[in-house]
């Protein structure tokens, strides 16, 4: 083999090797910051992962807004309209946070099935949903209005 070809075999072995590096570097950094969507049933049911961060989304339940302490701990349950999760965030809420609203929060689940949430995300105008929660209560039966005939 001549000096000049077996150059460019390293050449290309070498750009092969590179290709193949950047390519698994570039997949497991999209493997890592991949982050699915639940709704409050799939969590209920378990389909959510325990110590892995993911969305969950949902309508947050009129009256289940709770501050325990005076500090920015906030407490409240997200709803599909069929199953309740309980959700804690320690820090300030979107202005644009209020009950009966479908909210997006990203955090983990602890050993007790409350979701921690990191960031709570709130719709941004009154026809606005997010379409991960407007798809999964579409799944879910109609909420029961109370006084109707």
């Amino acid at each position: 083999m001549k000096p000049a070809r077996k150059q460019r075999l390293m050449l290309i072995g070498l750009m092969v090797i590179g290709a193949g590096l950047a390519t698994g570097f570039a997949l497991k950094s999209f493997n890592e910051n991949l982050m699915y969507f639940f709704s409050t049933t799939d969590v209920i049911e378990g389909k959510a992962p325990k110590d892995t961060l993911f969305r969950l989304g949902g309508m947050v339940i009129k009256g289940s807004v709770e501050r325990p302490n005076d500090g920015l701990m906030v407490r409240f349950k997200l709803t599909d309209y069929s199953k309740d999760v309980t959700v804690e965030y320690t820090g300030i809420l979107p202005d644009l946070f209020r009950e009966g609203q479908g909210i997006v929060a990203h955090g983990k689940l602890n050993a007790q099935g409350v979701f921690i949430a990191e960031e709570v995300l709130a719709k941004h105008d009154e026809n606005y949903m997010p379409p991960e929660v407007k798809d999964s209560l579409k799944n879910q039966p109609a909420p029961l209005v109370t006084g109707q005939k």
